[in-house]
């Protein structure tokens, strides 16, 4: 039996390195998408095999050739995709947000999803997929005051998930909200946003600290762990809370 294999987006720091950390620990093959080189990240953790093309996923036309040649070698089958990578943007109001910003924003989170989902899928029948989860956010459901572009970009993102798992009926696809994590994300919900004004930051905030937000490496050993279950579980192409596994 050929060993396991996964391609994780956004890798160099937050959830993306707390999921490629644990399936090195795992003794998998990853393959990891980043715009900045993760550091440390191969020699320190496990038996695993770690590959690494360096992308910026605004850049759709890099995207085709840099998965090809990353994964030039992941015959006959990838077990898991998690596309993880991801930007907030500014919380501010959408009637004052500025129409580029959002575009980038959507840019990123939707658009270069499509350009990843398409490459891999281009590989078929050579390579069998076998389970995609995108990180989506409970702000594509909850559509509260100030996410304004993060909201819309994941809300899109869960049906851009729901769409093709009914194209492609033979690969398991889930949008999956994973929860209060700490990341950097929350370095700027600490200082930046007026929570007189958007009252759902206040929330984050006295999360900080506790068990309600762990740190990035917690995190992706308990969203890991749901993998198995949501397959089973969840129908393709739906969207699911951890918070409510």
């Amino acid at each position: 039996m050929s060993e396991s294999k996964v391609l994780i987006t956004g890798i160099s720091s937050g959830l993306g390195y707390g999921f490629a950390q644990a399936y090195l620990e795992d003794g998998w093959t990853v393959y990891g998408v980043s715009r900045r080189t993760p550091e440390n990240l191969a020699r320190s953790f496990g038996a695993g095999q770690l590959r690494v093309r360096n992308l910026d996923l605004g850049e759709y036309d890099a995207i085709a050739p840099a998965l090809g040649e990353l994964l030039s070698d992941v015959a006959p089958r990838l077990d898991l995709v998690i596309l993880n990578a991801g930007i907030l943007g500014e919380i501010e109001d959408l009637r004052t947000a500025n129409i580029a910003t959002l575009r980038h924003t959507m840019d990123v989170n939707v658009w270069a999803n499509k350009a990843i989902l398409d490459t891999i899928f281009a590989l078929r029948p050579a390579v069998a997929v076998d389970q995609v989860v995108a990180i989506s956010s409970g702000a594509a459901v909850n559509g509260s005051r100030g996410w304004s572009g993060y909201s819309i970009s994941k809300a899109a993102l869960n049906m851009l998930t729901m769409l093709y798992a009914q194209e492609v009926p033979e690969t398991h696809f889930t949008a999956l909200a994973p929860g209060l994590i700490d990341t950097a994300m929350q370095d700027y919900m600490s200082e930046k946003p007026d929570v007189k004004k958007f009252p759902s930051v206040q929330r984050l905030r006295d999360a900080r600290g506790t068990a309600a937000m762990p740190d990035p490496y917690t995190a992706a050993r308990r969203i890991q762990a749901l993998f198995s279950k949501i397959k089973q579980e969840i129908p393709s192409g739906a969207f699911a809370d951890v918070r409510k596994l």
